[in-house]
């Protein structure tokens, strides 16, 4: 399972209204090879899920990933941090052995 912090899921919802997406859109999560530590995250809004694609909710927020991506994923939690690295979504994922100082890449 992938979980949502309230700071991330409020962030979420508020974005969701401000850039007028559909009604039924979710957070899409996924990992991709690249960064200073091997795989990256992605992180976007869809409305559309796919045929691989693995669907959670928590605290009313739906999220979605697809299979490859969750096996890295696995026991996440997408928080929101508005810190002095610069504000964001951010991913504490007890699967990262190694993680880049910026906290956008990981290895495991």
């Amino acid at each position: 399972m992938i979980k949502v912090s309230e700071k991330a899921k409020e962030k979420a919802i508020e974005l969701m209204k401000s850039e007028n997406r559909p009604e039924g859109s979710f957070i899409r999560v996924g990992v991709e090879g690249g960064g200073c530590s091997g795989l990256t995250y992605k992180l976007e809004f869809d409305h559309e899920s796919r045929e691989d694609d693995k669907i959670f909710e928590d605290k009313g927020i739906k999220i979605v990933c697809d299979k490859k991506s969750f096996l890295y994923l696995i026991g996440t939690e997408l928080d929101f941090s508005e810190g002095l690295n610069g504000k964001g979504f951010t991913f504490i994922n007890p699967n990262a052995s190694r993680t880049c100082g910026c906290g956008e890449s990981f290895s495991v």
